[in-house]
């Protein structure tokens, strides 16, 4: 699978309700400096990130996720992408639907498992 591919599958997980945890690298010989930065989180590590995805996987209901401006690319061992995405989800604990346009960048490794985020940016897209 190419890198491409992995992004599109997270958001199909994502959609789904699935683990998203597997899509994201764990710490190897002490490096941890892994990152993810949604629209209100900044969690760093393998162990924060996980713990993080699978509160909001817990916690979240009927998403919706769609791509609009997709970008990959490749080199060797590593990638990057860059997307305009719009997203809604269901907070399960208050019942409020949330919707944003948001704006994601984020790197990946490729590894024995797979291509694997090492870093993901989600951002809100506010018009100045």
């Amino acid at each position: 699978m190419d890198a491409r591919s992995t992004v599109k599958e997270y958001y199909d997980a994502l959609r789904a309700g699935d683990p998203l945890a597997p899509y994201f690298a764990e710490e190897h010989d002490g490096d941890d400096a892994f990152v993810k930065f949604g629209i209100s989180e900044r969690l760093v590590g393998s162990e924060q990130i996980q713990t993080g995805l699978r509160t909001q996987t817990e916690t979240t209901a009927e998403w919706t996720v769609t791509s609009h401006a997709l970008r990959v690319s490749e080199r060797g061992t590593h990638a990057w992408f860059s997307d305009t995405v719009s997203m809604g989800w269901i907070n399960t604990e208050s019942g409020e639907r949330h919707e944003f346009d948001t704006r994601w960048s984020g790197t990946l490794t490729k590894s024995s498992n797979g291509w694997q985020f090492v870093g993901m940016h989600v951002s809100t897209a506010d018009e100045l």
